[in-house]
Formats: structure tokens, C-alpha cells, sequence
């Protein structure tokens, strides 16, 4: 009974001991930790705020607020661990190893943040364009660590992970000033091919948002099953495109009839034979 006792007592004084050792070390880590992790929110917001009304690229600003906020994290258990007593030698040791169990687990999430460098690096699109990639089309709302975000034009948010989107063919439909657009038009055969003409240069000369270099197009393409199919194209600035496209159809629908011009449709003669 005197061991068993003994033994207890022992085990008591080696619990209030290590308390008395390390409690200020923890608390003072835990206080430490509160008040490091405040801190680098600060720092973050207020790089973040420098770094919009610089002169850098916006579409940086995300990218790098990120990367600061995580080191400076980093930072901060680092410290916190050295105060515990935590030997860093060995966390150093742990964490490459850990590191490199991550790297094999996580290849993908590395994947996507070396693809998020390289976008940022030779900048393919930026914060503002209007992009079709991996299937779809937005306009670019934040570039991130990992993945970019989009806007489509119905409001809903489209993330991609940088790797595939870095690696994977896009189109940037902002990357250019201005833009051509096309279409294709048709006119009832037995119509005026000089009328169909005029009617188009007019419409073009109503629009201001047409520009009057590179000069428009208009060239009979087809002699189709029931139309004579017409190519048109113009040129517009970037952000007029969808507008002119739109407007220019409408005028044909309202006006060609003014040109003595008919929209075609398909047709189909039929032809009874009477046998007797």
C-alpha cells in the first residue's frame, strides 16, 4: 500500500511541476498566437489597401494579399512554437517530411498554385476580361492563389482551378481594342442584290458605334435552297460588340421591307401529276 501511495504522490508532483513549468509558456504562446494572428489581419488589409491604389496590376492584388497573409501565419505558429519549446530542428525535419507527404497527396492544389503563378506572370487575361475557358464564358472577377474566379452574364459565380485553366486553350474576347462582327443575312431570290446592299450601308451609317475603319464587308456567299445567302461583317470597339450585333439584326427584320426586300423561308413546290 506504501508503493501504490508513494508511486500516486510522485505521479502528482510530476503533473503539478510540469503545470508550473509550462503553463506560462502556453498561455504566453496562446496570447501570443491571438495577438500575432490579429496582427496579420491588419497587416494583410492594409497591404491590401496599398497595393489597389498602387499602380501594380489589380489583378495581382488578390494573388498577393494571399501569399502574405500565409507566410506572415507561418510566421506567427513558428514563433509560437519556439516560445512553447518546441525544439524547431526537428520541426524543421517533421515539416520537410510532412511536406513531402503533402506534395504527393496534394499535387493538384500545387498544381493550381504554380498555374496561378504562371497566369500572373504572363498575364493571359486580367481582373475586368472577358474570357471563354474550361467551358465557359465570364468576365473575370478575382484572380486567386488557386483559382480564378468568373462572372457569367446571369450572375452566377464560376471558379477554375489555375491548372488546367493555365495549361488549357482560352479565349480572351478583351485582350483587343476593337472587334469584328459578323453575320449572315438572306434575300428572296428575285430580289435587288444592289438594294440588299444599300439597305446594309445605310444601317451601318445609322449606328455610330460602327467604325468606319477597317472598312465593313458585304459579299454574296451562298445561293442557297431558298435564299441568296449574304456575309456582312463590321467593325466595332470590344464593348459595342453584343450592342451592334443585336441592333443590326433588328433593323433587318423592321426595314428590309423598305428596300423592297424579302426575309426568306424555306419553301417547297409540290407538283400533282394526273395519270389518266
Amino acid at each position: 500500500m506504501e508503493e501504490k501511495i508513494t508511486f500516486t504522490g510522485n505521479y502528482l508532483d510530476m503533473i503539478i511541476n510540469f503545470v508550473f513549468d509550462y503553463s506560462p509558456k502556453i498561455i504566453g504562446g496562446i496570447v501570443v498566437l491571438i495577438i500575432g494572428l490579429w496582427v496579420t489581419k491588419l497587416i494583410t488589409k492594409s497591404i491590401g489597401k496599398a497595393l489597389a491604389k498602387s499602380k501594380l496590376d489589380q489583378s495581382l492584388v488578390p494573388f498577393l494579399k494571399s501569399l502574405i497573409n500565409i507566410i506572415l501565419k507561418i510566421l506567427v505558429i513558428i514563433t509560437v512554437m519556439g516560445m512553447i519549446g518546441i525544439q524547431m530542428t526537428s520541426f524543421i525535419a517533421l515539416i520537410g517530411a510532412a511536406g513531402l507527404a503533402f506534395g504527393l497527396a496534394l499535387s493538384g492544389t500545387l498544381q493550381n498554385f504554380a498555374g496561378g503563378v504562371i497566369i500572373l506572370i504572363l498575364k493571359p487575361f486580367k481582373v475586368g476580361d472577358f474570357i471563354e475557358a474550361q467551358g465557359f464564358l465570364g468576365t473575370v472577377k478575382e484572380i486567386s492563389i488557386f483559382a480564378t474566379m468568373l462572372n457569367t452574364g446571369d450572375k452566377k459565380l464560376i471558379i477554375i482551378p489555375n491548372g488546367p485553366l493555365s495549361t488549357g486553350s482560352l479565349t480572351n474576347f478583351s485582350a483587343e481594342p476593337q472587334r469584328r462582327v459578323d453575320w449572315k443575312f438572306g434575300m428572296a431570290y428575285g430580289d435587288d442584290v444592289e438594294n440588299f446592299k444599300k439597305a446594309i450601308n445605310d444601317f451601318f451609317a445609322e449606328d455610330t458605334r460602327i467604325l468606319k475603319e477597317p472598312a465593313s464587308f458585304i459579299g454574296l456567299s451562298e445561293l442557297g435552297d431558298s435564299s441568296v445567302n449574304f456575309t456582312v461583317r463590321a467593325w466595332v470597339n470590344s464593348a459595342d460588340y453584343w450592342g451592334v450585333f443585336y441592333d443590326i439584326n433588328e433593323k433587318v427584320y423592321k426595314k428590309f421591307g423598305d428596300y423592297k426586300l424579302n426575309i426568306p423561308f424555306p419553301q417547297m413546290d409540290v407538283h400533282l401529276h394526273n395519270k389518266n
